[in-house]
């Protein structure tokens, strides 16, 4: 089986903000591929399992908020007794032009708090990540934490839906044929036109 996290924070209030990229792909899995997200116990998420193809696979939200994800992300992967080879996590990523999508076998946090919480559980960077740019702010003086909670503005918001749709064929992919080829189909061509 394989292991889909997204990551944000729980809670209305974060629901569409950049940071929570992560939240909205696997919301939109889900509906996708009919699963019930619901809470599970001892694992801090809301988690579903669902199937594509022959493949099983879970999907889960952290309840943690992300500095903490983590702890979330090591228990799912206690309770089902998965390899750090079947974990894929999606997040938001400051360093990627808005709309920009790469994925991963492995690598550092690159400052990322949900991710440096998530090596740090593990003891490992050895997992794959989806990385989906959000850009940076446009003005130097805005602080970082602050933009990764705000909304997109209006511009954004209307190619938010191609993104992340985007971001779910990238973890059909992964979960069908694995990290190898899903770097061979999407890497190259990884940008949305937001011109």
């Amino acid at each position: 089986m394989k292991l889909i996290v997204g990551l944000g924070n729980p809670g209305r209030i974060y629901k569409d903000s950049r940071h929570n990229i992560g939240f909205s792909v696997i919301n939109a899995l889900s509906i996708k591929y009919k699963i019930l997200l619901k809470k599970e116990s001892g694992v801090f998420s809301l988690s579903g399992k669902g199937k594509i193809q022959s493949q099983h696979f879970l999907l889960a939200l952290p309840l943690t908020f992300m500095n903490l994800s983590g702890i979330a992300v090591s228990a799912l992967l206690k309770k089902y007794k998965l390899d750090l080879q079947d974990l894929l996590v999606v997040c938001d990523d400051l360093d990627l032009g808005f709309g920009a999508i790469k994925i991963r076998p492995c690598g550092s946090s690159g400052g990322h708090h949900g991710l440096k919480s998530i090596i740090g559980s593990l003891g490992s960077q050895e997992f794959c990540r989806l990385r989906i740019g959000i850009g940076r702010p446009l003005q130097d003086n805005t602080d970082t934490a602050d933009y990764v909670l705000s909304p997109f503005h209006k511009k954004e918001k209307g190619q938010i839906g191609e993104i992340i749709e985007k971001g779910c064929e990238y973890c059909r992919v992964w979960v069908t044929k694995g990290i190898i080829e899903s770097m061979t189909i999407f890497n190259r061509c990884s940008k949305i036109n937001n011109a």
